[in-house]
């Protein structure tokens, strides 16, 4: 009898799967079993740090936020949620990337906006 050389279809499959772990060490880029756990182990962190990395630009930008209003002389707003809630009440859609930027680069132009929501 001839012989059958099985799983053109699996062998494309796991082809495409150690593709995606070749740059992994050991095992974990050349036994079938373990690429498939540690492919999914990736996505699965990725996903979650993508979320992570997000929650830690947020709080970045408002540690920026509270020291810029921190070095405010004149004190019109001495925490950083009555200045995003009057920004909010003002109808400005500045978000806290925006806020941070302007302040670290022209703060004065921040302190501006501060003085015309108070008005």
């Amino acid at each position: 009898m001839t012989r059958i050389k099985r799983g053109y279809i699996a062998g494309k499959r796991r082809r495409k799967i150690r593709l995606f772990t070749s740059s992994f060490r050991g095992a974990h880029s050349r036994l079938t079993r373990t690429i498939t756990q540690q492919k999914i182990k990736a996505l699965v962190s990725a996903n979650r740090d993508r979320d992570r990395k997000k929650r830690g630009f947020r709080s970045l930008w408002i540690h920026r936020i509270n020291a810029i209003i921190g070095k405010n002389k004149k004190k019109q707003y001495n925490r950083y949620s009555n200045l995003l809630y009057n920004i909010y009440k003002g109808q400005l859609l500045l978000n806290r990337k925006i806020v941070a930027q302007m302040g670290i680069l022209k703060g004065n132009c921040l302190r501006m906006i501060a003085n015309e929501i108070i008005t």
